[in-house]
């Protein structure tokens, strides 16, 4: 069993205004990947869906825009956010602080072999995830 010291956690590329830490994933041996996420006000992603994986968001501080499917909403602290696979989702931080939120896949670079953008192009470090 791995104990990953979460302020150690390796950075991946993502997107200007995103940043994208991965808590434990395939260099743990395991199947899915959790994740930690810093978005600045203005910044996130565009809409995408996931073929056949679910996705995971608890908001710990900040507010999202969420497009979710035909549902467009804000999601305050506090709050987790359950994605279906191929579900369309878009979001984008509001406010006047980041938001700060654990992600979780169930599966490794399930956003480099199993998305499809229907805005915007994938993160930069998309196949790192």
């Amino acid at each position: 069993m791995a104990v990953i010291r979460n302020s150690e956690a390796q950075e991946i590329p993502w997107r200007p205004g995103y940043r994208n830490f991965v808590l434990a994933g395939h260099d743990q041996g395991l199947a899915c990947v959790a994740g930690y996420s810093v978005i600045e006000p203005g910044a996130g992603a565009p809409l995408h869906a996931h073929k056949d994986v679910d996705e995971i968001f608890i908001v710990l501080e900040g507010t999202l825009d969420l497009r979710l499917g035909d549902e467009q909403r804000r999601v305050e602290a506090n709050h987790t956010i359950a994605i279906p696979a191929g579900v369309p989702h878009a979001f984008v931080a509001v406010g006047a602080t980041p938001v700060r939120m654990f992600t979780f896949m169930p599966r490794n670079r399930a956003i480099a072999e199993a998305t499809t953008y229907f805005e915007g192009a994938p993160p930069a470090g998309a196949e790192q995830h």
